[in-house]
């Protein structure tokens, strides 16, 4: 026989064969758009804009949906029912971590970002007690954060009023932080490793954003021969993890400032008010502040960081709602879906402190806030990533007015989706001191 006509015979059998086994699985799945042998749903994607994808499968599919990408199925979770069934109330369930293969190959499972299981256990309990003993959720991080936001403030004088782009000072301060918790010492902006360390750091974010990448301390010491190695893993993972989405935040924030005066003026007074010019913020001042504190929960709900989360995944066979989930399938968490949801933020697409105000003006909580994500693996390093947004944004403006290089009205605020978070568009912007 002809190699030629072989050759479309084993093809022809190769791809019946994997559309059998993508179809004889999702009788226990949920629904899903019907996938392409070996491929999957990949070609059905936007992946400059996962997010508003999956938005449009659930308008069709319901809030619990399979996708393929390639041959393996996963499941997807849209609204805040579905993403708060399956992380809190089902957390320990749902606690596993899907497939990532490029930080599985850069991390080899290890760290507290990306890895599984017990390690993924053991390193998370060893993170957190270490960073208690280094002072994390005590007064002694709350100085390191304001003597850091102190040296922003000297670092963004010397700008002398003039535009500039604000991406690498707002990286340096919450990097800077990082240090001085891990290595009990900061660094000067200018300095060369430090800035090594950066670069770094952005390269690892840059790979890790591909869009197609979306497609107790004795357990540590049983495994001595992975400790170090392990040790390395979890403190970059801490260093990526907690420069990165702060400093965009941060960059985010003073870019929504300058396209809301109205806004600005209005957290302008309250510091004023509550803080004055003579001392510097303090943690304390933001329950006197609940236009500042609604300001910044608006700006981390609109801006919308993370908008599919990192992967998850089932660490057992779960019977979810009506459906069967196999062990191990990957779990994507649709964030979007409930930062903006309708019911809960009028017009969630319009950027408005009011979401998180009640009639009389104090701060109104929200379930639906969950910019760390939910459940088991919450960001560890929430509470000091809140403290940092309160802190360094309310010594910037009690510092400077922030002066735009066109008219708030043309200034562009729509989110650059890279594959892995929402950045700004780059904008520049003037310091002048207050």
């Amino acid at each position: 026989m002809d190699p030629a006509v072989l050759l479309v015979l084993a093809l022809s059998c190769l791809l019946l064969l994997t559309f059998w086994k993508q179809s004889s699985g999702r009788g226990k799945l949920p629904p899903g758009p019907t996938p392409f042998p070996i491929i999957g749903n990949i070609l059905q994607l936007d992946v400059k804009d996962v997010s508003k994808s999956l938005t449009n499968f659930s308008k069709v599919y319901g809030p619990v949906y399979t996708l393929y990408f390639g041959m393996k199925p996963t499941v997807v979770l849209h609204g805040y029912e579905a993403v708060k069934e399956a992380l809190i109330d089902l957390g320990e369930e749902f606690a596993g971590r899907g497939s990532f293969p490029m930080a599985e190959k850069i991390n080899k499972g290890l760290g507290i970002v990306f890895s599984k299981g017990k390690i993924w256990k053991d390193t998370r309990r060893f993170s957190i007690m270490t960073l208690r003993n280094f002072g994390m959720g005590k007064r002694s991080i709350e100085e390191r954060v304001q003597e850091e936001a102190c040296c922003l403030v000297e670092e963004l004088k010397k700008t002398n009023a003039s535009p500039c782009d604000p991406t690498f000072i707002l990286g340096c301060a919450p990097c800077n932080v990082i240090c001085s918790i891990i290595f009990h010492n900061r660094f000067d902006y200018k300095d060369k490793e430090f800035i090594t360390l950066m670069e770094k750091l952005n390269d690892i974010i840059r790979i890790l954003s591909s869009p197609w990448l979306q497609v107790r301390s004795n357990s540590f010491l049983f495994e001595k021969k992975n400790l170090y190695e392990s040790l390395v893993i979890t403190v970059a993972d801490l260093f990526s993890a907690g420069t990165e989405t702060t400093s965009t935040t941060l960059r985010y924030s003073l870019l929504l400032l300058l396209k809301h005066p109205e806004v600005t003026a209005k957290v302008y007074e309250e510091i004023e008010r509550v803080v004055g010019r003579d001392r510097s913020p303090c943690m304390q001042d933001r329950s006197h502040m609940p236009y500042t504190d609604a300001v910044i929960h608006e700006i981390q709900r609109f801006i919308d960081l993370l908008p599919s989360n990192l992967p998850h995944s089932v660490t057992c066979d779960v019977k979810f709602r009506d459906f069967f989930i196999p062990k191990g399938t990957t779990i994507i968490t649709s964030l979007t879906s409930v930062l903006h949801d309708e019911k809960e933020f009028p017009n969630p697409n319009v950027f408005d402190p009011g979401h998180f105000l009640d009639e009389s003006g104090n701060f109104k909580k929200s379930d639906y806030f969950m910019p760390f994500s939910a459940g088991k693996r919450i960001c560890v390093g929430e509470g000091l990533a809140r403290m940092e947004l309160f802190l360094f944004l309310t010594t910037i403006l009690q510092n400077f007015k922030l002066k735009s290089l066109v008219d708030p009205e043309d200034l562009d605020v729509t989110a650059v989706f890279n594959g892995f978070v929402s950045v700004p568009p780059p904008y520049q912007l003037c310091f002048v001191p207050a």
